[in-house]
């Protein structure tokens, strides 16, 4: 291939500097910064909402929209990505607007009656900049985790990247404790944010062409689509698997909408709802190394369980005993992890690398438009929590055939394959 100049990916074949797990640890801990800020500032997005006048409702659309823009532009932020392969790029780009939006959400409470408005636009901005870099930095890491199993080098992202989402409330809970006010674990926020930077710059620098990692399948299938040949088309099975997705998420309640359950139930003081989020996170972690380990040991039966865990949540996080809410926190966050490591390791199994951003912006764009459909449903089912709970495993049995068909084809196609 060409190689790329600036930020693009160079694609030149030169021996890698560093080897596939430490890519894949490097990856791991430039997430785990970025997620200090992000899900730092995420765990208080509810209650910062809610100071600023916002109903129920507005944040869950507010909410909602983000996970929607967040999941739903990487329709087309991943093809272009392929296009002009200059997956570092965009990696960059996305990085930044989010160290850059969080920490400014400390301006929110200043601005008078545009504050509601304004944090509304850099909550926005923050899921608009996981848009960009998502595809584009996943490519980069399914190319290095390839060589060390995808499963576990997945997991392994996740989990790093699920101790900075752990951290980063915890962060703001004792800034919070000490200040007593929401805007000062804001502006703290841009301390992890340039470090996160300054960690990027490093791995670009010493492995400018993921590509070396590749295993001779992926180089097989990229040698097949150089050239004037059309790229593949997406498999038979991927589609199904978007449309389970899609479903997952609807019944998924969004976040915003438990902690402004939390503190609107008078649960938890506020100083004490990023707690609530490290304990979502934490369980998300856990869950992500053991289904990516399952999931190269025993397969795809391993994301069966998804569905039975976003069933849960409603019921739990919803209800008005803080036993219940830490329970179904827990689930939400399980099931979190398993979307953002083990689905994503299945998605770059199905799909050719050549065709793999695309497939992700696509992927996301179904899990967009789902998050959209979740933070609409549990925000204005907020007060029939029994409608609310039925709706979710009404959704959750359609992700459930979803699934089981998608693993009974891939499972029909590799038998085929070995034979």
């Amino acid at each position: 291939m060409v190689a790329l100049g600036g930020w693009g990916c160079v694609m030149s074949g030169t021996p890698p500097r560093w080897s596939a797990w430490r890519v894949v640890t490097g990856f791991g801990f430039l997430s785990l910064a970025v997620d200090i800020v992000s899900d730092g500032g995420s765990s208080l997005a509810g209650p910062l909402l809610g100071q600023l006048g916002a109903s129920a409702l507005v944040v869950g659309l507010v909410t909602g929209t983000g996970e929607a823009i967040g999941l739903g532009l990487r329709l087309a932020t991943g093809p272009w990505a392929d296009r002009t392969r200059r997956y570092w790029t965009f990696t960059v780009v996305g990085y930044a607007l989010t160290v850059i939006c969080i920490p400014l959400l400390a301006l929110a409470p200043f601005v008078g009656g545009a504050g509601l408005a304004v944090a509304s636009i850099l909550i926005i901005g923050d899921r608009t900049g996981k848009a960009v870099r998502s595809p584009a930095k996943t490519v980069l890491l399914a190319s290095a985790a390839g060589s060390v199993g995808r499963g576990r080098g997945f997991a392994v992202h996740k989990a790093l990247d699920q101790t900075g989402s752990l951290l980063g409330p915890l962060v703001v809970a004792g800034v919070i404790a000490l200040t007593t006010v929401l805007w000062p674990a804001f502006a703290v926020l841009a301390v992890p944010g340039a470090l996160a930077l300054a960690l990027l710059a490093v791995i670009r620098m010493r492995v400018p062409d993921v590509s070396v990692y590749d295993t001779k399948l992926d180089r097989a299938a990229g040698a097949a689509t150089d050239g004037s040949d059309p790229p593949p088309r997406l498999p038979p099975t991927f589609y199904p698997f978007a449309a389970a997705a899609f479903a997952a998420n609807a019944g998924l309640v969004t976040y915003g909408v438990i902690s402004f359950h939390v503190t609107k139930a008078g649960l938890v003081p506020l100083s004490a709802v990023p707690l609530v989020y490290a304990a979502a996170m934490a369980a998300g972690a856990i869950a992500a190394l053991a289904s990516g380990y399952i999931y190269d040991k025993k397969g795809t039966n391993v994301l069966l369980a998804l569905p039975f865990l976003i069933a849960l949540v409603p019921g739990l996080a919803l209800s008005n005993q803080i036993g219940a809410v830490i329970l179904g926190v827990v689930a939400w966050g399980a099931a979190s992890g398993i979307q953002e490591s083990t689905v994503k390791a299945m998605v770059a199994d199905l799909v050719p690398s050549a065709r793999r951003a695309t497939a992700y912006g696509i992927f996301a764009a179904f899990e967009g438009a789902g998050a959209l459909v979740g933070g609409v449903l549990s925000g204005a089912l907020y007060g029939r929590l029994g409608l609310l709970i039925l709706v979710v495993i009404l959704l959750q049995v359609c992700t459930l055939v979803l699934l089981v068909l998608t693993v009974r084809k891939q499972r029909r196609r590799d038998l085929s394959a070995a034979n």
